[in-house]
């Protein structure tokens, strides 16, 4: 990346109080392409109201959010979306009544418009387009080890596949930059290893830059390059995993939470 250039995101000052109560308070980050950067803190730090206001399901009460140079802040989620940035939840949000390739074709239908004219007469366009969506959509399952759950429905999936699932969706948009909310909740240990391997094919196959809140304070240190660390809504502390581990506000934060280390 060019030294001169603008960051892929650069977010300065960003804060968000509710009824004077402080959620985030002057966050800043300067994301650089293709990084695995994680997030932090115990319970009530403001990790998932920072992914509510870069992905514009909350604004904020001041500062900016630039995305390439361009300043996004306070725009509505769906023009975030389609601008490059997407994200996943803490609680799984799928067609569970729907297949599993139904659920990507869902996703990625926003990015493949086709008039409705094409079809209701199922026009060349049409057809066309929907050879394409179903190839795109079996190239994702198949990136995310889902290939042979196509035609499972959504809801009778195990839980770390549903997990999958949920990023096949956030990645059919095509994203510039990935927000992984808790990712490998509720996974046991052998889901969560695999799940660090996808999130880096992400990574290194799709050009995506991530974002990573969790719990899992080991899968956080290996995975991701740089670290950040909120507490009660302000950022403690940031680095390469080692100097977070060994940050003193960082232990104190921790103090009477799992081992981390």
């Amino acid at each position: 990346m060019n030294p001169t250039s603008p960051p892929l995101l650069e977010v300065q000052n960003l804060s968000k109080y509710f009824r004077g109560l402080r959620a985030l308070d002057d966050y800043q980050l300067r994301l650089v392409p293709l990084v695995i950067h994680g997030v932090i803190g115990p319970n009530g730090a403001g990790k998932t109201t920072l992914f509510h206001l870069l992905t514009g399901f909350l604004k904020p009460t001041s500062g900016t959010t630039r995305l390439l140079g361009q300043d996004i802040t306070g725009l509505p989620a769906h023009r975030i979306a389609r601008l490059g940035i997407a994200r996943t939840f803490q609680n799984i949000r799928l067609f569970g009544n729907l297949s599993v390739l139904d659920n990507v074709k869902v996703a990625l239908q926003s990015q493949m418009p086709v008039s409705l004219l094409g079809t209701l007469v199922s026009s060349p366009s049409f057809l066309r387009r929907e050879r394409e969506l179903d190839a795109r959509a079996r190239d994702l399952l198949e990136l995310v080890g889902l290939a042979g759950r196509r035609d499972h429905l959504a809801h009778n999936l195990p839980y770390g596949d549903q997990r999958r699932l949920e990023i096949a969706r956030a990645v059919a948009i095509d994203p510039k930059i990935l927000l992984l909310d808790e990712p490998n909740a509720g996974m046991n240990p052998n889901e969560t290893n695999e799940l660090l391997m996808l999130i880096r094919r992400l990574r290194d196959d799709l050009r995506i830059t991530i974002i990573l809140v969790a719990h899992d304070i080991p899968l956080v240190m290996n995975l991701c390059e740089q670290i950040q660390v909120l507490n009660y809504g302000e950022l403690i502390a940031e680095g390469d995993p080692v100097s977070v581990r060994n940050n003193p506000d960082v232990i104190a934060a921790y103090l009477g939470q799992a081992t981390y280390a």
